[in-house]
This record gives structure tokens, C-alpha cells and sequence, in this order.
């Protein structure tokens, strides 16, 4: 029996609401491409951008800044260091930088002027990148606005401001060179694997450092105390009980797309400005990619825990 027509609207209208209310509760994610065959290097530039978290550290969003226009402060156990300008500003940004400049300081830590560069800016991870994406990134912060703004003076305190101690520290500390995949991995892992170490440089905020302000190798990815601008970020090993090892593949990929946590927590600070600016734009298998290598990961049982204020 076909059931009298209000009964059928009033059905309808129900089944309409439900639908609605799943599609107002249930985030629909942003699923990227990665660039094409006939993408252009500024294209390409771009998405390796993304794939960076945004450069958020040359941005001050706290104070409305213009993008990577520089400015932003960055508390480190060492002082503040403020990030630079890295527009096309001629006087200011890159503008008088080659594409040589450009990939010396992300390779060597070695700025234009030949002076050593702190390692607050993470040249121990961006020398991993490889050299086309260097160039891709290089054409796409030529295409940004320029924007002139004065670069500030860090704040470090003594005697961590001396740019003479750099050079041993780099002796110590740094082993310049590409990323290397592991024949012992699949390419999904390996893909993960580069992006991880090399461009979205997630060991630096994500491993404790020793006394000179370098990673500690034992305790890689299971969380600091000291990230930057006094931030905790935490273990995200596979451990169960202090990482991230009860997050599936696909926990963490969401996680890196929408910023939700599979409590249906968020993402805070830095971290929620890298998945807004960076990895909201990135393709869905690039983030699975970055899932499966970090399921790879040795488990650290290691409890990072906020500072008592």
C-alpha cells in the first residue's frame, strides 16, 4: 500500500534533515592532486610550499603579517630568533638572491653574504631535499608578493649569537646531503619517508635536542618540551602508550588533511598553522605516504608532557 502523500512529504522531509545534519557534523576533506606531467615549475614550487607546512616561520600571523614577509618571533632555549624576509623584495627579501643563493642556504646553512646560517632556519633537514625541488620552490617564492620589510635582530643570548661558533657547530652537528631512500621499503614509505626528513622537517620540532641545540638521533620524533616558541610537540613514534601508535593510516592522514585527532581533539599552534597552510593542500596519497612511514617508525615509550608554569 503506497502510503497517502503527506505521509510520503513528511518522510521526505525527514530523511532531507538527516542528511543534512550528517553533512553539517561530518568534515569533507580537501583531496589535492599532486602537479601534473605539464605542470609548470612554479606549479610544482607551490605544492613542494605546501608540502613545507607553508614556511610558517617566515610569516607573523599572530601580528597579521603579510605572507613570508618575515617578523615573526621565535622563542628557542638560545634566545629569540626572528624569521626573515623571504619575498622577492629587492632590499629587504630575496630579491638580489640567485637560484644558487637560494639552494646554498638550504643545502649548507650558508647565507648569500657567505655568513652561516642559525640552525633555528632547519638546513640540517631541507639538504635532504632533492635539487628539482629546490629550483620548483625557488620559482614559486619568486612569484609571491614582494613586500619590504626590515629584517629584526635576534635576540640570543650570549654567547649563542657569535656566528663564529657556527662552524664547528656544523662540524659536530651537520652532515649535509640528500635524502637516500631505503631499498628495503616500498616507494609509498620512501615517499614518506623524504617528505617527512626532508621538506616538512618534522624531526625538528619533534626531537629533543641536546646541549648545543642539535637532535638527539636516540629519541628521534618521540616529542620535545623545547619546540619552537616554547611549544610541546609530541611523540609521534608508534609507541602505544605515549606515541601515536594506536592511530590507524588512516587517523593520521585525516588528521594531517583536517587537523581533527581521532578523540575529535584539534590540532593547537604551530601544528594547526602548518595542516591550515601546508598539508590541508596536500594529495591524499602523499599524506598516506607520510602515515606509512611514520608507522615505520621505532617505537619510543616517551611521555611529553606541558611544563608546569
Amino acid at each position: 500500500m503506497v502510503p497517502p502523500l503527506p505521509g510520503l512529504l513528511r518522510f521526505a522531509g525527514a530523511t532531507l534533515t538527516l542528511l543534512t545534519l550528517a553533512l553539517a557534523v561530518t568534515p569533507v576533506p580537501y583531496a589535492a592532486e599532486r602537479p601534473g606531467a605539464t605542470a609548470t615549475p612554479t606549479q610544482r614550487g607551490e605544492y613542494v610550499f605546501r608540502l613545507t607546512g607553508g614556511c610558517g616561520c617566515h610569516t607573523d600571523y599572530k601580528n597579521k603579517g603579510a605572507l613570508l614577509a618575515g617578523g615573526r618571533a621565535i622563542k628557542t632555549p638560545f634566545g629569540t630568533v626572528f624569521g626573515t624576509n623571504i619575498t622577492p623584495d629587492s632590499e629587504t627579501g630575496l630579491g638580489q638572491w640567485s637560484e644558487g643563493d637560494f639552494i646554498r642556504a638550504m643545502t649548507l646553512g650558508v647565507r648569500k653574504d657567505g655568513q652561516d646560517l642559525f640552525p633555528v632556519f632547519p638546513y640540517p633537514s631541507f639538504t635532504r631535499m632533492s635539487e628539482a625541488d629546490l629550483k620548483d620552490l625557488w620559482a614559486y617564492l619568486k612569484t609571491v608578493p614582494a613586500i619590504r620589510r626590515d629584517n629584526r635582530a635576534h635576540e640570543l643570548l650570549p654567547p649563542f649569537g657569535i656566528r663564529l661558533g657556527l662552524r664547528p657547530w656544523k662540524a659536530l652537528n651537520f652532515t649535509p646531503g640528500p635524502f637516500r631512500a631505503d631499498p628495503a621499503q616500498s616507494e609509498q614509505v620512501n615517499r614518506g619517508a623524504y617528505i617527512m626528513q626532508a621538506l616538512g622537517h618534522c624531526a625538528e620540532c619533534h626531537t629533543e635536542r641536546n646541549l648545543m641545540g642539535a637532535l638527539k638521533p636516540a629519541m628521534s620524533y618521540a616529542g620535545s618540551l623545547d619546540g619552537p616558541e616554547g611549544q610541546l610537540a609530541p611523540n609521534i613514534t608508534p609507541d602505544e602508550e605515549t606515541g601515536s601508535g594506536k592511530w590507524s593510516v588512516k587517523d593520521i592522514a585525516y588528521y594531517l588533511q583536517t587537523g581533527s585527532k581521532p578523540d575529535g581533539d584539534e590540532a593547537e599552534g604551530l601544528m594547526s598553522e602548518m595542516i591550515e597552510h601546508g598539508f590541508s593542500h596536500v594529495a591524499d596519497a602523499d599524506l598516506a605516504a607520510i602515515a606509512a612511514y611514520e608507522k615505520t617508525l621505532k617505537p619510543i615509550a616517551h611521555k611529553v608532557k606541558k611544563k608546569k608554569k
